[in-house]
């Protein structure tokens, strides 16, 4: 699997969130080299996480779809009548 590459728009914005949060909820401001640091720092792990959940909820839809497709398939069949 590839790296997780952020535009950088992307990098910017997550920036200023982190800088926000730091701000907000631990009343320590960062300046942008810190806040590019962490990022780097958590984007791996999370960004793997993420990733992997997404492919979960996919791979669960698409059985969910699966299901209902045999299902119909099912309804759709005829009954076959012997003359016995």
């Amino acid at each position: 699997m590839a790296e997780l590459e952020l535009s950088k728009d992307e990098r910017e914005q997550l920036v200023r969130v982190i800088q926000d949060h730091m701000r907000d909820e631990l009343e320590q401001d960062i300046g942008n080299m810190e806040a590019t640091l962490l990022l780097d720092r958590l984007v791996g792990p999370l960004g793997d996480t993420f990733y992997n959940k997404g492919l979960r909820d996919a791979a669960a839809l698409l059985s969910r779809r699966a299901d209902d497709m045999a299902d119909e398939l099912y309804t759709m069949e005829k009954i076959i009548k012997t003359d016995r």
